[in-house]
């Protein structure tokens, strides 16, 4: 078997995902948009869902394709939503 260690560790990686969707909420908040405007145009049938991937609640996070269409959506480099 193959000792390969953990490049990350899971705190890291939830640290992670929080700072994104703290960059997401932020950015729609100045974009002056609800969640569910912003949950139907990228194509999510639930402001709930939304919501959480949003708050990162019960680690539901945004994947790529959200990432991109919210970048569009916002006009905005997809890269506003890594920063620290």
């Amino acid at each position: 078997m193959f000792n390969i260690p953990d490049i990350v560790t899971e705190e890291e990686i939830d640290s992670f995902y929080e700072r994104v969707s703290k960059n997401v909420k932020r950015i729609r908040l100045e974009k002056k948009m609800s969640q569910l405007e912003v949950s139907l145009s990228i194509g999510q049938k639930s402001s709930g869902f939304y919501s959480h991937m949003e708050n990162y609640k019960h680690r539901k996070h945004f994947n790529l394709t959200h990432l991109y269409k919210l970048s569009v959506l916002f006009a905005v480099e997809i890269e506003e939503f890594f920063k620290k």
